[in-house]
C-alpha cells in the first residue's frame, strides 16, 4: 500500500492553484510587514497592490519566517490524516522558515522529512512534482526526501534585478552607487548558488542584462539535459512573455513556464525583476 505523504511548502514557492488542489499541497505563509500593518505573502495583497505600496513606502517593508507554532499546528492536523509528510522550504540560508518547519517537525509525534531546496520560488515546486512521481511509484517518503535534496543541487538561476531603488533603500546599495547606477542604466544579474543569493554581473541596460542569461542557458544547455526553464517576474508580465518567446524561437524541445515573484520576493528585487531558472540534468539519461 503507498503511503498518504502531506507535501509542505513556503510561500516563496510559486504553486499555481490548479496545482496545488490536484496534489493537496499545503502552504504555509511568510509575513510581509509594511509600515501600516502585516500581510500573510500571497493573501491580502495582490502583486499591483504590493508593487505600489512598495513605491510608496519610505522605508523597505521587511519579511518574516512562518513561527514554529504555525509549523506546529500544520502537522498535528495533517497527522490525523496522512502516513507521512515531506516539507520542502526555501533556502535555509536565506531565511529561518526551514529551520521553524524542521523543530516542528521534532515536536509531534509524526513522521516528517524536511527538505532545503537551497533555492526559492518555482524550483521548489519543481522539486515537489519530482517528489509527487517518485511517491506515485511507490518510493519510501525518507528515501524520496533524500533524492529531492541530491536533485535541489542540479538548479541553476539568474535574477536580473528590476530596481535599483529597491536595493538603495533596503541598504545595499549606498546613494553614490545608486545614482551611478541609474545614470549608466546598471542591471545587476544575481544568482543563488548553495543556497546564496550572490552577484554574478553587473552589464549595461535590461536587453545586455537579458541577452547574458539566455547566453548561460545556451552554454548550460551544450553541458546538460535541459528540459524546462521557468520565467519569474516582479508584475512585468509583458516582459516575462517577450522572455518566453525568445526562448521557444531558439529551443523548441523546452517547455517554458511563467509565473509571479512571491510577495515576499517582491519585496528584495523589486517591480521589474525577472528570473531565469532551470534544473541541469545529466545527458546520460536521454
Amino acid at each position: 500500500m503507498k503511503q498518504r505523504i502531506a507535501w509542505i511548502t513556503d510561500s516563496t514557492a510559486y504553486v499555481p492553484d490548479e496545482l496545488r488542489e490536484r496534489h493537496d499541497i499545503h502552504i504555509v505563509p511568510l509575513d510581509v510587514i509594511f509600515e501600516d500593518g502585516t500581510y500573510e505573502d500571497g493573501f491580502g495583497l495582490s502583486p499591483e497592490q504590493l508593487y505600489e505600496k512598495i513605491d510608496r513606502a519610505q522605508t523597505v517593508p521587511t519579511t518574516s519566517q512562518p513561527s514554529v507554532g504555525k509549523f506546529l499546528k500544520l502537522y498535528e492536523t495533517l497527522a490525523d490524516t496522512y502516513d507521512c509528510a515531506i516539507a520542502v522550504h526555501l533556502s535555509s540560508r536565506l531565511s529561518g522558515t526551514y529551520n521553524a518547519s524542521l523543530n516542528a517537525a521534532g515536536m509531534v509525534d509524526f513522521p516528517i522529512e524536511v527538505v532545503d531546496s537551497q533555492i526559492v520560488s518555482y524550483p521548489i515546486t519543481a522539486l515537489i512534482l519530482k517528489g509527487i512521481a517518485l511517491a506515485e511509484r511507490g518510493v519510501d517518503f525518507r528515501a524520496i526526501a533524500a533524492a529531492l535534496r541530491e536533485e535541489a543541487a542540479k538548479n541553476e538561476n539568474y535574477i536580473v534585478i528590476g530596481s535599483l531603488s529597491q536595493l538603495h533603500k533596503g541598504g545595499r546599495l549606498s546613494s553614490a552607487q545608486f545614482f551611478l547606477g541609474n545614470l549608466l542604466q546598471i542591471k545587476p544579474i544575481f544568482r543563488i548558488r548553495g543556497g546564496v543569493v550572490e552577484l554574478f554581473e553587473k552589464v549595461r541596460t535590461e536587453s545586455k542584462a537579458v541577452k547574458r542569461i539566455l547566453e548561460q542557458l545556451e552554454a548550460a544547455r551544450k553541458k546538460h539535459r535541459i528540459t524546462e526553464v521557468q520565467i519569474l517576474h516582479g508584475n512585468v508580465l509583458e516582459k516575462a512573455l517577450e522572455l518566453k518567446e525568445s526562448i521557444t524561437a531558439r529551443y523548441q524541445d523546452i517547455h517554458v513556464l511563467i509565473g509571479p515573484l512571491s510577495s515576499v520576493l517582491g519585496v528584495h528585487g523589486g517591480r521589474g525583476t525577472l528570473a531565469l531558472t532551470w534544473t541541469n540534468e545529466p545527458r546520460e539519461q536521454e
